[in-house]
């Protein structure tokens, strides 16, 4: 079996190969690290690569599987790290020009439940600075492109881990979604995403508002993403915010269908401005939930749109970020960020204590709502892929990036699980996203509506960068 073969496979079929020892981790991380010579010029996904080190942690996988021990179902299974979680021996940029080339010295909780399972880190992918940002570009590594057009950004701030999975340089991502962080680099770039209910995929050191960020996966498929929520989707006492109480296997109900579910489909929230291309490819995706045997009754949520409550909370935690740094380090920092920081000063204390409180409200609206409803379906992205280098659609009047995205951050606020399904693309090639999301601790439920999609209505993904130019 070829390398090319190997670095298009997904983690069910590399383990099956591992098993029969038709092929082996080492063939299989070498395939990936091919991939990522070939395209990550293309796209930037990747800021570091560990060839070396994954090499040998492949070879050490090899013996494992060659004398039946896997340490697990993905022992030797080839994934990527987003570069604002500490993996030791690699550095953790974060983006940002106040950061070091030091390497970490110990591995945040997804790293070291990953490493203990045998997964072979290939590299960390591109973020923004801290992930203040929807989009993928810093002033120390660049922006990172959408696969589909390397001309358009993939979203962010997890865009490198998105382009990774498109591209299957590596089978397993992980990435961060503060307010959608995770499902908008999804959509943009046809991929799946899943955002967990808060506090069951732990971190540490904390996000830059701990309250607001969820770790999960960026994979090709439902079940990928289960392989890493099997691992990463356990308690680690050193987060203060981690719960307990995850599934024993995040896929329990995996191949029940749609049949039962009661989905409240919402095309706007009551609230966005949505592209039309954007709702009609969600609205046929409901339809084909529909036929699939789910429940579709078209909703409004009834609330309205809580941008300056999130606002509010987001902006002041770039507010801390920015006044623990020191004068020459402000003038370091990307602008837009900074931008935010400022605004946030003119706030006080009962603005925030509102804005908290607000928080609360939405979430008990939510939390209401899916009593009603088993899940709640939206688009993931409000706008279509847009140019690199840019925060918000150019000539589109937007100020900041949550105004394109208004569908993730308040399934943030609410802490609730959302994932973001590819669904199709526009006329001109580029992908559409769904979002799913569940109220808290429905994670299997939303996982299992996912992959019933998925498997009814499987997605493509490029085959190189800039596909079209190749039909």
């Amino acid at each position: 079996m070829s390398d090319t073969d190997l670095g298009t496979m997904d983690a069910q079929t590399l383990r099956q190969l591992f098993e029969t020892r038709q092929a082996s981790p080492l063939e299989a991380t070498r395939a990936a690290l091919a991939r990522i010579d070939q395209f990550n010029g293309a796209v930037n996904a990747y800021v570091h690569v560990d060839a070396e080190g994954a090499e040998q942690a492949a070879k050490a996988s090899a013996r494992r599987w060659g004398q039946g021990k896997p340490l697990s179902p993905i022992d030797g299974i080839p994934v990527s790290m987003k570069d604002l979680t500490e993996v030791a021996g690699m550095p953790c940029r974060a983006g940002s020009l106040t950061t070091s080339d030091e390497r970490c010295d110990t591995d945040a909780p997804p790293a070291r439940m990953l490493r203990e399972a045998g997964a072979i880190f290939l590299g960390k992918t591109n973020t923004p600075e801290f992930g203040w940002k929807a989009v993928t570009d810093n002033r120390v590594f660049g922006a990172t492109n959408n696969p589909w057009d390397t001309r358009l950004t993939p979203g962010g701030s997890s865009g490198g881990a998105a382009a990774a999975a498109a591209l299957n340089m590596g089978v397993l991502h992980q990435g961060g979604d503060s307010g959608g962080s995770i499902r908008i680099p999804a959509a943009f770039t046809g991929v799946f995403g899943f955002k967990p209910t808060f506090g069951w995929t732990p971190q540490w050191p904390p996000a830059k508002e701990p309250t607001l960020s969820h770790l999960g996966p960026l994979t090709r498929s439902v079940r990928d993403a289960l392989s890493m929520l099997d691992v990463m989707g356990r308690y680690d006492y050193r987060d203060p915010y981690a719960t307990r109480g995850q599934p024993d296997c995040w896929g329990a109900d995996l191949d029940k269908g749609l049949t039962g579910l009661r989905i409240g489909y919402s095309a706007d929230l009551g609230y966005a401005d949505v592209d039309p291309q954007v709702a009609s490819r969600v609205k046929e995706a409901a339809q084909k939930m529909e036929a699939l045997g789910a429940e579709i009754v078209e909703v409004d949520p009834g609330f309205s749109s809580p941008l300056d409550t999130f606002r509010k909370i987001w902006f002041t935690a770039s507010l801390d970020q920015w006044r623990q740094m020191t004068p020459s380090q402000r003038e370091q920092l990307d602008p837009g960020m900074v931008a935010n920081a400022r605004e946030a000063e003119a706030w006080n204390a009962l603005d925030l204590f509102r804005a908290l409180s607000d928080r609360a409200l939405l979430t008990r609206e939510l939390e209401h709502f899916n009593q009603h409803y088993h899940l709640i379906m939206t688009p993931a992205v409000a706008v279509l892929p847009f140019e690199v280098n840019q925060e918000v659609p150019p000539g589109s009047g937007m100020g900041d990036w949550e105004e394109w995205a208004p569908f993730s951050y308040p399934f943030n606020l609410s802490q609730q699980p959302a994932a973001s399904v590819p669904c199709g693309f526009t006329d001109n090639g580029l992908p559409v996203g769904f979002q799913l999301a569940g109220g808290k601790f429905d994670d299997v439920r939303v996982l299992r509506a996912c992959h019933a999609f998925m498997e009814a209505h499987p997605p493509r993904f490029p085959t190189v960068p800039n596909p079209s130019q190749f039909a």
